[in-house]
């Protein structure tokens, strides 16, 4: 039996441990980088209503990468964790390789773009191309629903939007970019080739293009793989990743155009490996504060030393531009950022 002076002994105890963290917490004055635990990589960084969002894939080998978390915060410091947001319970065709999500909110509902099953040619060899026995015909680029950011997801087709090598270019690492007109694109592709298509106003699939393709290939010089878009002072800025993703190779560069269909000729490569800090900083997205010109960039890297191919963090710094509108080198932290509420 426990005496009543015990319990009261534990509750005290308890409420002081409370009391420290939520001291820390508020005394905290940047992020910090990482900016959350765990092994994660390809950060999707939005502004949702007033809180900042992050969509990372879970870092860990192929058949472990069968969920999605998401994070959130009111400041880019104090993150919460929404834990298994989607899965493969959710999302029948989808066994493994879940990565690179992106979230689209519109019509009152929250749309997740995520990659799945590492397909691996024309012909849709994915998870099970070394194995008879299991499914190897579907994979690419699928799509989840749900009524708020933290799901739970449910499968929105029911299929992949996207299974096919279009110009060669594997199905994954999907950006969904909403141009001025309104129109939603899906910029998307790995190794090497990067195309660009127009999706239903619905996302239930693609628009063909004029000359009756279903997409266009916008591929840049040095390209590899997660690409974003935005657009500031009326440029579109197209960035992707270089490099190798399993190792310190990997970076960030960039190009501009006056169309959403480029050509996006590259400028610089502006995230690199600083080997005072972390290596490998790629696979990233950019934050910008609505009605200001202040950029975050939000990112993975590989801790110094790194001992596993999956040991990956996410990390958020400023990004800063050029008076001609070029993108400044990004300086890797381990502070991070500063507190930032959004403003009502």
């Amino acid at each position: 039996m426990i005496s009543i002076s015990k319990c009261k002994v534990a509750i005290v105890v308890l409420a002081a441990v409370v009391s420290t963290f939520a001291v820390a917490q508020t005394s905290k004055k940047t992020s910090g980088n990482p900016i959350f635990d765990g092994w994660y990589a390809d950060p999707e960084a939005v502004i949702l209503g007033k809180e900042y969002w992050i969509f990372p894939t879970f870092s860990a080998k192929y058949k472990d990468q069968v969920f999605l978390d998401a994070f959130s915060s009111k400041d880019l410091v104090n993150w919460e964790k929404h834990p298994r947001i989607i899965d493969t319970t959710a999302v029948k065709w989808a066994k493994m390789a879940m990565w690179a999500p992106c979230i689209v909110p519109k019509d009152n509902k929250y749309f997740l773009f995520f990659a799945a099953n590492d397909i691996q040619s024309s012909e849709r060899k994915g998870f099970g191309a070394n194995n008879p026995d299991k499914d190897d015909k579907i994979g690419g680029i699928g799509i989840g629903v749900a009524s708020r950011p933290e799901g739970p997801y449910k499968d929105y087709l029911g299929k992949p939007l996207i299974n096919q090598f279009y110009n060669k270019a594997q199905p994954i690492d999907q950006a969904v970019f909403k141009d001025k007109d309104g129109q939603y694109y899906i910029i998307y592709g790995g190794w090497g080739r990067c195309n660009i298509a127009k999706l239903k106003d619905d996302f239930t699939g693609l628009v063909p293009l004029e000359n009756g393709e279903m997409v266009k290939e916008i591929t840049p010089k040095g390209y590899v793989e997660g690409p974003i878009m935005f657009i500031r002072n009326g440029k579109y800025y197209l960035m992707w990743s270089e490099g190798g993703w399993t190792n310190g190779t990997y970076k960030v560069a960039y190009g501009v155009a006056d169309s959403v269909w480029g050509p996006f000729e590259k400028k610089s490569t502006i995230l690199v490996a600083d080997e005072k800090v972390a290596t490998g900083a790629g696979h990233h997205s950019v934050i910008n504060i609505p009605k200001t010109d202040d950029w975050y960039i939000v990112y993975h890297r590989r801790p110094i030393p790194n001992k596993d191919r999956d040991h990956r963090v996410v990390c958020i710094d400023h990004m800063y531009f050029n008076e001609d509108g070029t993108i400044k080198d990004v300086k890797m932290t381990f502070e991070g950022v500063e507190k930032r509420k959004l403003k009502k």
